[in-house]
C-alpha cells in the first residue's frame, strides 16, 4: 500500500502520496495566487519547490511578491543572464563577470570581457535569455564537498568563489546547474527558468543593467530611472575597494589572516574623514545656512553629523544641531497608517508650520526659542533654548524628511545644503553574490537596538518591513535631489559586527516567523572571519552601533 502524508495548506487538510514534490502541490494551488509560487515553507522552514514531503506537515507557499520569493526570482534571473553571457560571448572571451549593486529596479553588472559592450551584444544576450526561459529548463542542485567546490571554481576561473570556499566551515556546498553552467549562490533558487519571464537587459555606465520587476507587481516592468548621483557614489566606493584589493569577503578574510586588518581599518576611517572634510569645505564655499541631512535607518546619521560639525569648525563655521524630531506634533495628533497605528515616519507627524516659522525667523536674523520634544509625555516643551544665527553660524538639521522640500517649504532652496547618507556596501560575497545594503543596515540596527534599547532580534526583524516601507516612501524618492551623497559603509565592518550580531540572532526562537530571516543572516555572517573592535577609532560610525563612541549617540 502506498504511504500517505497529511498536509495542512491554507487552513485545509489534504492527503498526498509520501514523497510528493512541493512543486507538484504548488501547481494545484497556483490558481489561488495572483503571483507565481516560487518557494514554500514546511513547518516554518523555507524550502525550494523540488523538495519532497516525507511526513505530515503544514505548508505555506511563497510567491514572487514576497520578500524571499522576490529575491529568489532575481537570483534565478541572474543565473540565466550569466549562462546566456557565457553562451553568447564565449568563456575564452570572459575574464570575469561581476554582479555589483542594485540601482533603482535594476542590477548593475560589470563584465570584464575581450569584446565591446554594445547594444547589439546586449540584444543577443537578452535573446538567449528569452530562449532559456521559453524552454523552461530545470535549475538543478547538487551537493559536493567544499574541497571539490574549490577545485571546480578554480577550473571555471571563478577565483572569488574559490577564495570564499577556502574559509567555509561547513563540509558541503550546494551547486546549481543550468544547462551545463554551474555556479554557487547564497540563497534559494526557482525550480526552473519558465517563471523568469519579466526582465530587460541594456548597456549602462560601462557595464549592463539587468532590469527586474518590482516586488509589488512582479509580472510587469517599470521603466528604468537613472540615478546618476547614487551610481557615481557606488562606483566611487567600488574603485576604493578595488584600490585596496578588498572587493569580496574572501579578500577581506585574507587581510585578516595575513594581519593586515588594522591597516585596513585605519585606511578606511581616514578615507571617510577625508570625504567628510571635503563636504565641509563645499558647505563653507556654498555660503548656505542650513545643512539638511537625511538617510535610511542605521546609516550612521548621528555620528556623521558630529564629525561634520567638527570639520565645519575647522573651516571657521559654528554649527548648531537641530533635531527635526523636536518638532513632532502632540502624540494624539500623529497621523495613522493603513493599519490604524501611529505613523511617526509620516511627514505630517511633524509640526511643519512651527518648524518653518522658526527656521525662517532664524534666517532673518531673529532670536528664536527652540523646542525639545519629551518622548515620555508626548509633548513639545520650551525651556529657554534660544538661538540667533551669527555671521558664521550654521544649522545642521537631521531628520528623515530633510531632503523633501515640503518639510522646509518656507526656506529658499539656495539656503539649503542637502546631504544624503546611506551604508552602501561595496563588498560582495563573490563575483555573482552581492551584499544588499539593507542587510548591512539591518545587522547594524539589530546590534544597536539590543545594546542600547533592550530590543530583541525578533522585534527588530519584525519591524524591519515597516521601516523599509517608510524609507521607500519618505527618503529614497528624494535622494537624487541631494547636493552630495556620503557612503557610511566600512569595508571591514561585517567582520566586527559578526561577534555582536550572532548572539542576538541565536536568541530568536526556531518556532517564530522571524527565525527564517535570522537563519539566513547567520549563514551570511558565517562567511566572515571575526575581528575585535579594539582597533576601531572612537569617532568611527561603527561605534554608534557596537558601543564605545566618543560622541553622544
Amino acid at each position: 500500500m502506498e504511504e500517505k502524508v497529511q498536509i495542512e495548506i491554507d487552513g485545509e487538510i489534504k492527503v498526498y502520496p509520501k514523497g510528493i514534490r512541493l512543486l507538484d502541490i504548488s501547481r494545484e494551488y497556483q490558481k489561488n495566487y495572483k503571483e507565481d509560487i516560487i518557494l514554500a515553507y514546511i513547518n516554518n522552514k523555507l524550502r525550494e519547490l523540488p523538495k519532497t514531503v516525507q511526513k505530515d506537515c503544514k505548508i505555506r507557499f511563497v510567491t514572487t511578491a514576497d520578500d524571499a520569493g522576490h529575491k529568489t526570482y532575481n537570483r534565478g534571473l541572474t543565473l540565466v543572464m550569466l549562462k546566456a553571457m557565457y553562451s553568447v560571448i564565449g568563456a575564452d572571451n570572459i575574464n570575469k563577470i561581476s554582479v555589483e549593486f542594485s540601482i533603482g529596479n535594476g542590477l548593475y553588472c560589470q563584465p570584464d570581457i575581450k569584446v565591446p559592450i554594445t547594444e547589439g551584444l546586449c540584444k543577443a544576450i537578452k535573446e538567449k535569455m528569452e530562449d532559456l526561459i521559453q524552454k523552461d529548463f530545470p535549475i538543478m542542485k547538487r551537493s559536493m564537498g567544499t574541497d571539490d567546490a574549490i577545485e571546480l571554481f578554480n577550473f571555471y576561473g571563478m577565483h572569488d568563489k574559490e577564495k570564499l570556499f577556502h574559509y567555509r566551515r561547513v563540509s558541503k556546498a550546494n551547486i546549481y546547474n543550468l544547462e551545463g553552467f554551474e555556479d554557487y549562490y547564497y540563497g534559494y533558487m526557482p525550480p526552473s527558468t519558465g517563471m523568469l519571464k519579466y526582465f530587460d537587459l541594456f548597456p549602462y555606465g560601462g557595464g549592463v543593467i539587468l532590469l527586474l520587476p518590482e516586488k509589488r507587481s512582479t509580472k510587469e516592468l517599470e521603466a528604468f530611472v537613472p540615478q546618476e548621483k547614487l551610481f557615481y557614489t557606488l562606483m566611487e566606493s567600488n574603485r576604493s575597494s578595488s584600490n585596496m584589493e578588498i572587493e569580496t569577503v574572501g579578500a577581506l578574510n585574507d587581510a585578516i589572516v595575513e594581519g593586515r586588518i588594522n591597516d585596513l581599518i585605519l585606511t578606511q576611517e581616514a578615507l571617510q574623514e577625508m570625504k567628510i572634510g571635503e563636504i565641509a569645505e563645499q558647505i563653507k564655499t556654498s555660503g548656505k545656512k542650513f545643512v539638511m541631512i537625511a538617510g535610511p535607518s542605521s546609516s550612521g546619521k548621528t555620528t556623521f553629523s558630529h564629525r561634520l560639525s567638527i570639520q565645519l569648525k575647522t573651516h571657521g563655521l559654528t554649527p548648531h544641531p537641530i533635531a527635526v524630531d523636536d518638532y513632532f506634533v502632540e502624540r494624539d495628533m500623529t497621523p495613522l497608517d493603513e493599519e490604524g497605528k501611529p505613523n511617526y515616519e509620516s511627514l505630517y507627524s511633524i509640526d511643519l508650520e512651527s518648524f518653518n516659522k522658526d527656521m525662517t525667523d532664524l534666517l532673518a536674523g531673529k532670536t528664536v526659542e527652540l523646542p525639545s520634544f519629551n518622548f515620555k509625555t508626548g509633548h513639545r516643551e520650551y525651556k529657554g533654548k534660544y538661538k540667533t544665527l551669527g555671521a558664521n553660524d550654521i544649522l545642521v538639521i537631521e531628520g528623515i524628511h530633510g531632503l523633501n522640500d515640503k518639510m522646509s517649504y518656507s526656506l529658499p532652496r539656495e539656503s539649503k545644503f542637502k546631504i544624503y547618507i546611506s551604508a552602501l556596501t561595496s563588498l560582495n560575497i563573490d563575483e555573482h553574490n552581492r551584499i544588499p545594503t539593507t542587510d548591512l543596515r539591518l545587522i547594524r540596527r539589530m546590534v544597536r537596538d539590543a545594546r542600547t534599547r533592550g530590543v530583541s532580534g525578533t522585534q527588530t526583524i519584525n519591524m524591519w518591513p515597516s521601516v523599509r516601507r517608510g524609507e521607500e516612501e519618505n527618503i529614497f524618492p528624494y535622494q537624487e535631489d541631494s547636493d552630495v551623497m556620503f557612503n557610511s559603509a566600512l569595508i571591514y565592518e561585517l567582520a566586527i559586527l559578526k561577534q555582536y550580531a550572532e548572539p542576538v540572532l541565536f536568541g530568536i526562537r526556531k518556532d517564530s516567523e522571524e527565525y527564517v530571516e535570522a537563519k539566513r543572516l547567520l549563514k551570511f555572517l558565517d562567511y566572515f572571519l571575526g575581528v575585535s573592535s579594539e582597533a576601531v577609532p572612537q569617532n568611527s560610525i561603527l561605534k554608534e552601533f557596537v558601543g564605545g563612541s566618543c560622541f553622544k549617540v
